[in-house]
């Protein structure tokens, strides 16, 4: 069994004046060669954007790209064709960028600022054709349970093409459950807010693991606890 925790001060902050971002691995100008990614996560970033702040249209290829937003509302433009939005908190979007796309993450209040948690998953095969899937999820939906928001078998799931899959939960004070890893995955568990005990270590608001080498998690809330859990395949990628 192998933890790797991350404290919320550890991981890289940026302030770009109309965003603000946490990057958990290398990305852009942030280079970390001990963060390079985790299996076939390879981007983690939790950003927050001013009210009214549009990210430019960019380019990208061959990731599935995993947005689920946090807070606020999140408007989304590509020029392939994807429904635009905006969702509401607790939603999930895929876009796959395969030969190649552009798109743009928005702020779609022009009042109220907006987070969402976005991760880049390596897909199985490369040259895919661009398109986007999102769903709308409530909060009942995620609570007192780690919600399968996004699979690779799709179905009640958003469909990733790749091994991995996303949960998302909010844990009432007092509620302790355990979630299973399948053999040859490791999970990487994000902290959105709260306070937390995985396997006897204690986590808080904006702090993170690796866990590799484990069947389950044991997870018991101390307080109210909103949290993200991502299955990554450790063959395809960097380990603990």
């Amino acid at each position: 069994m192998t933890i790797r925790v991350r404290r919320d001060a550890e991981i890289h902050d940026v302030d770009g004046g109309w965003f603000r971002a946490r990057w958990h691995f290398s990305f852009d100008r942030y280079r970390d060669p001990e963060n390079m990614g985790f299996g076939n996560l390879r981007v983690f970033n939790d950003d927050r954007l001013v009210p009214g702040a549009v990210w430019p249209l960019h380019p990208h290829r061959d990731i599935e790209g995993l947005t689920y937003v946090v807070e606020g509302s999140f408007r989304h433009e590509d020029d392939v064709g994807g429904p635009p939005g905006p969702l509401p908190a607790g939603s999930v979007q895929r876009m796959t960028l395969g030969s190649g796309a552009r798109h743009s993450e928005q702020n779609a209040s022009h009042t109220e600022p907006m987070r969402f948690i976005q991760m880049w998953i390596m897909p199985e095969e490369r040259g895919l054709t661009p398109g986007v899937e999102q769903r709308e999820l409530t909060v009942e939906d995620r609570t007192d349970r780690l919600l399968r928001a996004i699979a690779p078998e799709g179905g009640d799931a958003v469909k990733v093409h790749g091994n991995a899959a996303v949960h998302v939960s909010r844990l009432t004070e007092g509620t302790a459950l355990t979630h299973p890893i399948p053999g040859g995955m490791g999970a990487y568990l994000y902290v959105i807010s709260g306070d937390l005990v995985l396997d006897g270590e204690r986590l808080g608001t904006g702090d993170a693991a690796k866990v590799a080498d484990q069947r389950e998690l044991g997870l018991a809330a101390r307080a109210e606890t909103e949290l993200i859990v991502v299955e990554v395949d450790l063959s395809r990628g960097p380990g603990i």
